[in-house]
């Protein structure tokens, strides 16, 4: 049951999307970008939700901590947080995401935002030390600070040809809907918490 189809939560809900351009929407037309794309969908679903794109392309995770406070405001009902890539592709220490992400996620325990953590994969060609310290990063932090974990933000696209762009690293309109149709339980299972909470 949708929280916002009770009399209770007549305010539209808000949840944020602080990310880099995977949720920005580097190089796919406006309104296609995943909070857009996932909006629509939790609306078809009867979730009264405004989903606040704070996706800046290029940005780390430390980046993402820097702007926490002026991306993420005091009414946010919902959180999701998408970052970690950029380090990733970078080849910056694992250890520099793991206490930007951490922090990032104390600062939305603090204010009592529900939040969603979506994690990332490292590639392969980073060595398999860099990737086995880079995959536990986000389940490590989800158990730290008792948060939701969606393991693998471009689950189902990445790797894909059809469902992304050229250069290999964003998705397409089509990626974008996969993910989205991917995410959909988890996040709607966020906003009923938030709802709830």
């Amino acid at each position: 049951m949708a929280a916002s189809l009770t009399a209770a939560s007549a305010r539209t809900m808000k949840l944020v999307a602080l990310g880099d351009s995977l949720t920005a929407g580097y190089g796919v037309a406006p309104g296609k970008a995943f909070p857009d794309v996932l909006e629509a969908a939790l609306r078809a679903r009867g979730y009264d939700v405004k989903v606040i794109n704070a996706g800046v392309s290029g940005d780390t995770s430390g980046d993402g901590l820097a702007r926490f406070d002026w991306s993420v405001p005091p009414d946010t009902d919902a959180l999701i947080v998408e970052l970690g890539a950029n380090d990733m592709l970078r080849g910056l220490p694992v250890e520099n995401a793991r206490r930007s992400l951490g922090a990032i996620l104390a600062k939305a325990t603090a204010a009592h935002i529900p939040t969603l953590l979506a994690g990332m994969k490292a590639a392969p060609n980073l060595g398999p030390d860099y990737l086995a310290a880079f995959d536990r990063l986000y389940p490590d932090l989800a158990a730290q600070y008792g948060v939701a974990l969606y393991p693998f933000f471009l689950d189902g696209v990445a790797a894909d040809p059809k469902l992304n762009q050229q250069d290999g690293l964003h998705p397409t309109p089509d990626g974008v809907k996969v993910i989205v149709e991917r995410m959909l339980p988890a996040v709607t299972a966020l906003l009923d918490k938030a709802g709830h909470g």
